[in-house]
């Protein structure tokens, strides 16, 4: 419970913050709003464009989403590396469970990844090399997305809906992974899930014990002392890359608190940016 209401306390501030790029709505609405969930597309200048792209998942206990330090900070670092970034603003749950809720945010992620896919030839993106990056909350649906992708819909009206949703690889910040046991952030599984989840729904969504031959590599940054999101959480999604041979690397700092986004302000932790740069150059991303 004393994670829910941190999650809950330091909503207000980081609500301030605006949304960066051009906005695409994931959904053909009639009644728009601005709060339906959207891609906010920030495209890398044309010099310095490798065809790469980036889908990210900005944290916030699946009740509000990190739109500065994780997501358009995140934006922008990519683009100065010449890939394209995309910021996903997926549905939101709330405390008593009237909100929206699994499988709603899955739906989201989903279908903004197969957006960028289908659109691959008309902003230049290479279709095989598009990857998700996640934080928080954001990391377990980056991590629902590597482990519950589809191959899309053939049979489907929507082109978009025909297109796979397997990322070519994966990057998760002190990531949820588990929905169960005692390594859970039980606000994100309250705020995803509702008051009274399935325990189908709990074991579906234990993304750690859905690792496949298939799912992509991955990079994995978190810190032993995480008091929000213990790091067993990205210590067991490793191990099951590990098991299925995943192409994966993980850097487990010793000392930083949760939610650092890109860490600038820590001499320390922001080594883990150089850390993934130099994985993505490996890669052939940047």
């Amino acid at each position: 419970m004393r994670n829910i209401f941190i999650v809950i306390f330091i909503s207000a501030s980081v609500l301030a913050y605006s949304q960066k790029g051009e906005r695409m709505d994931l959904y053909n609405y009639d009644n728009p709003s601005k709060n339906n969930p959207a891609l906010y597309i920030n495209m890398a200048k044309k010099a310095k464009a490798t065809g790469a792209a980036i889908l990210i998942c900005p944290g916030g206990g699946y009740v509000m989403e990190a739109f500065d330090h994780e997501g358009n900070q995140v934006a922008d670092w990519f683009n100065e590396h010449g890939v394209h970034a995309f910021i996903l603003k997926y549905s939101l749950g709330k405390f008593d469970g009237s909100g929206s809720k699994h499988p709603d945010m899955m739906h989201d992620v989903k279908r903004a990844f197969r957006i960028i896919r289908a659109n691959a030839k008309k902003w230049k993106i290479d279709p095989n090399k598009i990857g998700v990056m996640g934080f928080s909350a954001g990391g377990h649906l980056a991590s629902t997305l590597a482990t519950h992708f589809d191959d899309g819909n053939l049979e489907s009206e929507d082109d978009i809906e025909k297109v796979s949703c397997l990322p070519n690889f994966c990057i998760l910040a002190y990531p949820v992974i588990m929905m169960k046991g005692e390594y859970t952030h039980w606000g994100s599984r309250r705020f995803l899930l509702g008051p009274t989840p399935s325990r189908l729904d709990v074991d579906f969504l234990s993304n750690d014990e859905y690792v496949s031959e298939l799912t992509p590599p991955t990079f994995l940054f978190a810190t032993s002392d995480d008091n929000i999101v213990p790091v067993q959480n990205s210590i067991n999604y490793y191990l099951a890359l590990r098991k299925y041979g995943i192409p994966c690397e993980m850097h487990i700092f010793e000392h930083g608190k949760h939610g650092v986004g890109l860490a600038q302000e820590d001499k320390t932790l922001h080594q883990w940016v150089g850390l993934l740069e130099d994985w993505l150059i490996r890669w052939k991303i940047f």
